[in-house]
This record gives C-alpha cells, sequence and structure tokens, in this order.
C-alpha cells in the first residue's frame, strides 16, 4: 500500500509540474484514474483474497556419505507444503515431495505425494482428518524436518521396522481426551508384501491394491512437561492383499524427554507376522538416544550418542547393531549442518549435511 500512494503521488506530482498551466481540468481527471487504480491493486491485496488462507512452506536437506567403498553427495529431498483454510473448522493438507534430484527413467528420484488430507475440526477436542496422511506411528514419521532430529539420515529402526517415511489414505479420528492423553484411530489401505520386506510393502497410495485395509490405534501423553510417551497399534489381517494368509501386527512404544539442554529419545517396535519363515515372522528393533543442546554466542549446538539394534527381512534375515554419534549445528532457527559417524556390524560411514525448513 505505501508502495502505491507513493507512485501515485510521484505520477501525479510529475504531471502536475509539467501541465500546471492551463490544464487543471486534465490533471484533475489523471488524478481520478490514478486513484481508482491503486484503490483497485489494494482492494486486490485485501484479507478477502484466498491466498490470505493459503500458506506455504518446506523443508530440503543435502547429505554426503563416506564409507570404504564409495562417495556420495545426495539432495536427499525436497519438499513443499501447500495448505489452505477454507473455513475455520475446514482445512487441506499437502506434501510434495521431489526425492534424489531427478526422477523419471534411468533416475534414481521420486516425486511424491506424502500428504493430501481435508482436516474436519469437530466439537469437544475431536477432530477427522479425510484422504492421505502420515501414519500416526513413531516418533519421525509425522514429524521429519532435518531440524528437528539427530543425525544425518534417519534412524535405521524407524526406517526399517516402522518404516519411516510411512504414508497411506484413509479416514483418521483424532481425539483429546484432557489430562495431557491423545487418542487416534484410522482406517486406511494396507501394506502390500510376499517377500517379508516391510518398507518394500509401502504402496504410497498409488493405484493401491486394497483387499485387505488395516486399523492403527495410538494414544499419546503429554501431560508431564518435557515428557511423551506413545503407544501404537497397527493391524491388518493379510500383507499380501489375498495372495497369501499373513495376519500382522505392529507393535511400537515411544517416549521423549526433554530437560534443559538435556534430550533422550527411546523407542522399541515389533512385528508379529503369521509366517513359517522365522526371519519374516519375527522383525524388531529398538534404539536409544540420548543428547544435550547448550547455546552459544553463533547459534546452538547440540551432541548426541545413539545405540540400535534391528532385525528385519530383505532377501533373508538381516540382523543389525548401530552406534552414532555425531553433532548438529543450528546457527539459526530452522537452518542446521549436521555432522556423524556410524559404525555398522563391523563398517563406519561418516555423513555430513545440511538441513532447512521454512
Amino acid at each position: 500500500m505505501k508502495n502505491i500512494l507513493l507512485i501515485n503521488t510521484l505520477v501525479f506530482a510529475f504531471v502536475a509540474s509539467v501541465f500546471a498551466d492551463g490544464h487543471a481540468a486534465e490533471i484533475k481527471a489523471l488524478q481520478n484514474q490514478i486513484d481508482a487504480l491503486a484503490s483497485a491493486v489494494e482492494g486486490g491485496s485485501s484479507s478477502n483474497g484466498w491466498w490470505d488462507k493459503t500458506s506455504v512452506g518446506g523443508y530440503g536437506e543435502l547429505h554426503y556419505n563416506n564409507t570404504e567403498s564409495s562417495d556420495k553427495l545426495d539432495f536427499h529431498r525436497f519438499v513443499l507444503f501447500v495448505n489452505h483454510d477454507f473455513t475455520d473448522k475446514i482445512s487441506l493438507f499437502t506434501e510434495l515431495e521431489l526425492e534424489h534430484s531427478l526422477a523419471g527413467e534411468s533416475f534414481p528420484g521420486e516425486v511424491e505425494l506424502e500428504q493430501a488430507f481435508v482436516r474436519f475440526d469437530l466439537d469437544n477436542g475431536l477432530s477427522a482428518d479425510l484422504g492421505l496422511f502420515l501414519m500416526p506411528i513413531g516418533i519421525l514419521n509425522e514429524t521429519h524436518e532435518p531440524d528437528t532430529f539427530y543425525g544425518v539420515e534417519r534412524n535405521a529402526v524407524e526406517k526399517y521396522i516402522i518404516p519411516t517415511t510411512w504414508w497411506q489414505g484413509g479416514a483418521k479420528v483424532t481425539k483429546d481426551l484432557g489430562n495431557g492423553v491423545t487418542v487416534d484411530f484410522a482406517v486406511t489401505d494396507g501394506l502390500n508384501t510376499t517377500d517379508g520386506y516391510i518398507r518394500g510393502a509401502r504402496q504410497k497410495v498409488a493405484n493401491a491394491v486394497a483387499n485387505d485395509g488395516a486399523y492403527t490405534l495410538r494414544a499419546v501423553y503429554n501431560g508431564i512437561a518435557g515428557l511423551q510417551l506413545g503407544a501404537t497399534m497397527f493391524k491388518q489381517d493379510d500383507l499380501s492383499q489375498g495372495a497369501g494368509d499373513q495376519d500382522a501386527t505392529l507393535t511400537v512404544l515411544h517416549a521423549v524427554y526433554k530437560k534443559g539442554g538435556f534430550g533422550l529419545k527411546a523407542l522399541t517396535g515389533e512385528w508379529d507376522i503369521d509366517s513359517a519363515d522365522a526371519g519374516i515372522a519375527k522383525q524388531d528393533g529398538f534404539y536409544i538416544e540420548p543428547s544435550y543442546e547448550f547455546d552459544t554466542a553463533y547459534g546452538k549446538v547440540g551432541v548426541f550418542y545413539r545405540v540400535a539394534e534391528y532385525n528385519y527381512y530383505k532377501s533373508g534375515a538381516q540382523e543389525k547393531e548401530d552406534t552414532t554419534y555425531g553433532v548438529n549445528y543450528w546457527p539459526t532457527d530452522n537452518v542446521v549442518l549436521k555432522g556423524d559417524i556410524t559404525e555398522s556390524n563391523g563398517s563406519e560411514t561418516l555423513s555430513l549435511g545440511v538441513g532447512y525448513q521454512f
């Protein structure tokens, strides 16, 4: 508005100086036209437009990984959020992601729609999400912006056991019970696998086979300052979507504690799958991650140490023990630089990264 008024004043002053003598009527008519244009432009940016109810955000992260056999640099994720409030009680949430910079034939990346749901805020602490949404499981699956967690890469337990990032299509109801307790219940399409690889079973709501749906129930407690406790159960009658009979249940427990600079995260997850192959039937894991953050004159610094053990199935049983330690540096809010070393079953990986969200 200030820019428009300034232009208005300058244009009128210039015209008045050139035609000052004997052209009062023309000057007045021109001033009226300029005023009308300014009003139209200002009106276009008023609070009545759809843009006032639309927000844009996103995040991204660049990773460098050095192992004994290779060095790789990868812009792992570039993500955009576009959200819109239709009314005070009905909102749209979307997330569009490009992985590994290039997508298409012979390229390593993918373009993925990770969220696209309409939320209805109902009365008495009740809300409902309809569409494509992140599953309410674990710590990272719903909150995984790079400045919100330690480590360049997301931890392997939540990657292979949960498996983060995991989204489904369907309906989810959330109820705030008071006293710090929130409950989620979701009915969705399910996973689809005949080879026991849980991470590869995600259908990502892309012409997903929905012969056998799934149910998810989660309870989260936030009644004590700095403490979060969560428990989730995911149930699907047949992981193979009718090709076999693999009844499956995933149980996840997690805890997050923060007091001053000290932080602690812990999670355990276990699949119980009806399979004759013991490697498929029992896939589980846990991790414990203490950390400490402190402020400096140049930003915030955090150090962490994570121990993880996990078993998953991919072309055979995979048993892993990881130790990861490193540092996060936040020069400002929502920007992070990371470095860590992971030792896993005798091999070592050095990782460096930069991430942001807005």
